[in-house]
């Protein structure tokens, strides 16, 4: 198969690992993370990994967690596939063009809903589902015999926030799709992530919580929107072993020491009679999470959801404080108030408005923007009703090489003065 001009270039730029993600050593579990330096992931899928949402948040979760790994991501998802591929060509032609020509070393794959043609369970439809899946296993295997592969347990079509369009419901296919890749993924030495039960569940709680709201988070019953797309990478990043922890810094403010710190580089720490101050250099970001009035359909997942306990904790513990009310400030901005008691059991200031919060949003931005074009030249290259534009796709080519350098730049840490003072003292009293 003769590849495409403008493919070769986003091949010869994925291969070189032009998108960065890292981890300095000692860092808390991060030796147990899945992916390694110098990775490359491919994402293969359809509509839903075409989305381009719960893929890209867990490209930001490893930039911005371990800004110091190589680590490079395609999206190989195209809307309507099914396991013997769909619009942008058969199975075969698909795994050659968008998986194998990307070397990559971590593959995962999401397919199932258009497989169950939105019937009713038919065991004649599992069975080829099965055999499909099966040949794309052992294709995927017999030409990258080292990769590391990752079978996802398609997420569900929503017959929790309404009632089934389908008598039994049609998650009831999906489950029993994602049984049979279990079976598989122990069968050939593969991984599997679950990307239904932790939405089901999530979905579950929130009817409960708001019936009519919960109606928004897939409005199509098929497509998840932000909120449920955030589950689906924890879920994925979770079979990776991400660990939870950003940073922690443990203080002792009658002796103006550290006594403990992970994943950050403390320094400088102050005492005086009207404050204690230090610098932190992390070497991760939180999360790069908007606020929840921002994106009320996130705010609810946060809600009925472990997302922010287990992938987003940015932990502060000051010991030996005077009772009283403190106000955090981090580069001269309030951040927080909180009491001596708070304090002295560690707060969270992940999903505070921080100036390392700014930071991972605007890798996000970057993130998203890079994104965009790979999805355009993607599409480009797929559709064979579009004439190939060589000028078009060197306009994109030098557009996503001077927005992953400004992801680079944007990713890197930078240090921080944080300064704790009795709220008293701050309004003059």
């Amino acid at each position: 198969m003769r590849i495409p001009y403008w493919q070769m270039m986003i091949i010869a730029i994925f291969l070189s690992g032009l998108c960065f993600a890292q981890v300095p050593s000692g860092s808390n579990s991060s030796a147990d993370f899945a992916l390694r330096d110098g990775d490359r992931v491919a994402f293969y899928g359809d509509s839903i990994t075409e989305q381009r949402l719960y893929t890209t948040y867990i490209e930001e979760y490893v930039l911005t967690r371990f800004p110091d790994r190589k680590i490079t991501f395609v999206n190989s998802g195209v809307g309507g596939d099914k396991v013997s591929g769909g619009w942008a060509g058969p199975i075969d032609l698909r795994l050659e063009r968008d998986v194998f020509a990307y070397q990559p070393t971590v593959v995962t794959i999401m397919l199932g809903m258009n497989d169950g043609y939105y019937r009713p369970y038919d065991e004649g439809i599992l069975r080829t589902f099965a055999d499909g899946y099966r040949h794309m296993v052992d294709a995927i295997q017999a030409k990258l015999p080292s990769v590391r592969l990752y079978l996802l347990r398609p997420s569900p079509h929503d017959d929790i926030t309404r009632a089934p369009e389908f008598e039994p419901d049609y998650n009831a296919t999906m489950i029993r799709f994602g049984d049979f890749l279990a079976g598989l993924a122990t069968e050939k030495h593969a991984q599997v992530a679950d990307l239904n039960a932790p939405v089901v569940a999530a979905l579950t709680r929130a009817k409960a919580e708001n019936a009519a709201f919960s109606t928004t988070l897939m409005q199509d019953r098929v497509h998840p929107g932000s909120g449920v797309h955030w589950l689906m990478a924890e879920a994925v990043l979770k079979s990776w072993n991400a660990p939870a922890l950003v940073t922690a810094v443990t203080l002792d403010a009658a002796k103006a020491n550290v006594t403990n710190s992970v994943n950050t580089s403390v320094a400088d720490v102050r005492k005086t009679k009207t404050s204690l101050a230090w610098v932190q250099l992390d070497h991760a970001l939180p999360l790069p999470l908007p606020a929840a009035k921002a994106d009320p359909f996130l705010g609810m997942v946060e809600k009925v959801s472990d997302l922010d306990q287990a992938l987003d904790r940015e932990t502060l513990q000051i010991s030996g404080l005077a009772p009283g009310n403190y106000s955090l400030q981090v580069d001269d901005r309030k951040i927080a108030e909180f009491s001596a008691e708070q304090l002295a059991g560690g707060v969270d200031l992940a999903r505070l408005d921080t100036p390392m919060l700014q930071q991972a949003l605007l890798v996000a931005f970057d993130t998203e923007r890079k994104d965009s074009i790979e999805s355009m030249r993607f599409t480009m290259g797929q559709d064979a009703r579009t004439p190939l534009d060589h000028d078009t796709v060197k306009e994109l080519d030098a557009a996503w090489k001077a927005v992953v350098e400004q992801q680079r730049k944007d990713v890197q840490p930078v240090p921080h003065r944080y300064v704790l003072v009795p709220v008293a003292k701050l309004a003059g009293q």
